[in-house]
């Protein structure tokens, strides 16, 4: 399934000399907007529809602008379990959902996305989520409880009762991210290896389809400490970012080439 652009008002997505290749950049600006460039596959369907299931694959060469870009950035498959494509045009209205991913992700300091205190959540990080489809009415009645998460002592509950319901697992990947490195995953129904220049990373863990494909640099925080603290917002940049990627192998297996 081919990739669609999605940015915000300054940002953009250019295609590189060769097929496969791209450049995402942000521009420069204060906090409190929300600047984002990416790819994906995934926002105008249903969540039940997005494409993909194992066995997966996706190989890719990436680097960044700089080594601790405010935000985020990263590529890999989540179900968009916060349906963060409403501010796009044509993207599908979606409840929220506990999250399913596999993808390496990085996370300034300002984030900490983990329901584990004893693994990291900030930085780079080759990062899997695995959690269940449920129903609606659960899903509903969580999106109007969401206020309650601004309590503390309501947050730690809530934190400690997702602890037991999402499973994660995930590594720090140690590489100067300024460079031009090759990622691959490899998505199975019985777990997901992350390499890094060959140096692998496994993990048990498998997300539950379907998931959706996605590439992306943005300047958003979102923070669930354990101490039940609740944060979530958008950060200045002084000068603009950029994610540059070069799609390797993108498909079923080893079957499917980008």
């Amino acid at each position: 399934m081919p990739f669609e652009i999605h940015t915000t008002p300054g940002a953009d997505v250019q295609p590189g000399a060769t097929a496969g290749c791209w450049r995402l950049e942000i521009p420069p600006g204060p906090a409190g907007q929300y600047r984002l460039a990416q790819l994906d596959n995934y926002t105008k369907v249903a969540r039940r529809s997005f494409p993909h299931a194992p066995p997966r694959t996706l190989h890719l060469r990436a680097r960044v602008s700089a080594a601790n870009l405010p935000g985020t950035w990263g590529f890999g498959w989540w179900n968009d379990p916060f349906s963060l494509s409403l501010g796009f045009g044509g993207g599908v209205r979606r409840l929220p959902a506990l999250p399913n991913a596999a993808w390496f992700f990085f996370a300034s300091p300002q984030n900490y996305l983990s329901f584990r205190e004893d693994k990291p959540a900030q930085n780079f990080l080759a990062q899997t989520f695995c959690s269940p489809h449920l129903p609606v009415s659960l899903l509903s009645f969580g999106a109007l409880a969401f206020p309650l998460m601004l309590i503390p002592p309501v947050a730690r509950i809530m934190r400690s009762a997702l602890r037991r319901v999402v499973r994660e697992d995930s590594f720090a990947i140690g590489v100067d991210m300024t460079q031009w490195h090759e990622y691959r995953l490899d998505w199975r129904e019985t777990g997901v290896t992350f390499q890094v220049d060959g140096q692998i990373f496994k993990t048990d863990l498998s997300p539950t389809p379907p998931l959706g494909t996605v590439i992306w640099i943005d300047n958003q925080f979102a923070a669930f400490h354990p101490s039940g603290k609740l944060s979530y917002g958008t950060l200045a940049y002084r000068q603009s970012a950029w994610l540059e990627v070069e799609m390797v192998h993108r498909g079923v297996g080893d079957q499917d080439r980008a």
